[in-house]
């Protein structure tokens, strides 16, 4: 078998998805690890005001990319951006797109997904199940395709005490659910759909993996699930991060003492998988799957608590004595977040922690002319 730069050397890949967290850092370690990648085909889609162009010209101009750039300034030229909507049919491609992309791609990964949790499932089912849908169709158009790289979650099984590396039958047929897709009807009956799990984001990814699997006689597919996505841990930097998301959030609102206390369990496990571990899986993955061309659909549950579990105690612990070593600038308070299981000592300290002194920062605010927060 060749190696894993030596097989996406002179490839073709496409990727959706690539403009945002996972999607950033599969391009620059693409780049970056296989410099003989012949091209990316990037599915962009215009936005506040921004041509596909610009937010690809944008994404690549920062500091994530500035290996990449050290080692071939015109890495740019091998990236293409591809006009798309995955709201629209047939991912609103153009034909001519379409039959470039049937005529050279290689390799997909589908990193693109809606991953909020509160998404009415009309639309967490068009974004994630639906384009999923649009996106093997035009798989199956492609005349060299030798890989088709899913990217899930380790929570689309979250119903389950043990998840196995397999897929699980949906409680619905995803076809069928399309086929329902009247808003009144989906919005009244989606807590009896979504059932035991906890949103409709989870929901939909597991009908998401039951779709990718029906085409495993057809395509070379890989499904990696991975768990809470971090900061990297070594690649192309330790801590590179973008957003806010999930548990981002929370630790830059801890750091900056605007939070002070949250309602979790401290002994439960917090999965988090850094984002450059996930990535290279992912890579490997294609690469395997395109090498081996298996029979039945890969499946690879990417997460840490299984093997090196970390709690939120521990995280409490840890957070509060980075931030007190470091403080961050402009921060609000002195941070010193608290996490309680205790439903009643939670509220007490988000009164007094929280609602009171928002209230008289408001108060002080507004005394002094000054538009309250």
């Amino acid at each position: 078998m060749a190696s894993i730069p030596e097989y996406y050397a002179g490839k073709n890949v496409l990727i959706t998805g690539a403009t945002g967290f996972m999607g950033k850092v599969l391009v620059e370690k693409l780049l970056r690890s296989c410099p003989k990648v012949k091209a990316l085909y990037l599915l962009v889609r215009p936005k506040a005001g921004q041509s596909m162009q610009q937010r690809v010209s944008d994404m690549m101009a920062c500091k994530l990319f500035n290996r990449v750039r050290e080692d071939d300034p015109d890495f740019h030229q091998k990236v293409i951006p591809i006009s798309s909507e995955l709201t629209q049919p047939g991912l609103a491609i153009g034909p001519e797109d379409v039959d470039r992309l049937s005529a050279c791609v290689n390799v997909i990964f589908h990193c693109a997904a809606t991953i909020r949790f509160d998404e009415p499932l009309k639309h967490a089912l068009q974004l994630n199940v639906i384009a999923t849908q649009e996106l093997l169709r035009l798989a199956k158009q492609m005349r060299h395709l030798e890989a088709f790289v899913h990217i899930s979650t380790a929570y689309a099984n979250c119903n389950r005490r043990h998840i196995d590396e397999v897929i699980y039958p949906p409680p619905v047929e995803p076809r069928k659910l399309i086929e329902w897709m009247d808003d009144a009807i989906v919005r009244d009956i989606t807590p009896r759909l979504i059932g035991d799990r906890p949103n409709t984001y989870t929901y939909t990814k597991a009908l998401a993996e039951y779709l990718v699997q029906q085409e495993q006689d057809r395509l070379n597919i890989a499904i990696i699930r991975p768990s809470i996505v971090g900061a990297s841990w070594q690649e192309p930097f330790p801590g590179w991060i973008d957003n806010f998301n999930g548990p981002s959030g929370v630790f830059i609102a801890a750091g900056k003492g605007i939070l002070r206390t949250m309602r979790a369990n401290n002994d439960a496990v917090a999965d988090l998988i850094p984002v450059d571990v996930v990535i290279n899986l992912t890579l490997a993955a294609g690469w395997y799957t395109a090498e081996r061309r298996p029979k039945t659909a890969l499946v690879y549950n990417c997460t840490s608590g299984g093997i090196n579990p970390f709690h939120w105690g521990e995280i409490e612990h840890h957070v509060m004595s980075s931030f007190k070593r470091n403080p961050l600038e402009q921060a609000f308070r002195r941070p010193n977040a608290n996490i309680t299981s205790n439903y009643l000592i939670n509220q007490y300290w988000i009164l007094v922690s929280h609602k009171f002194p928002a209230l008289l920062y408001d108060l002080v605010l507004r005394l002094s002319g000054q538009k309250p927060q």
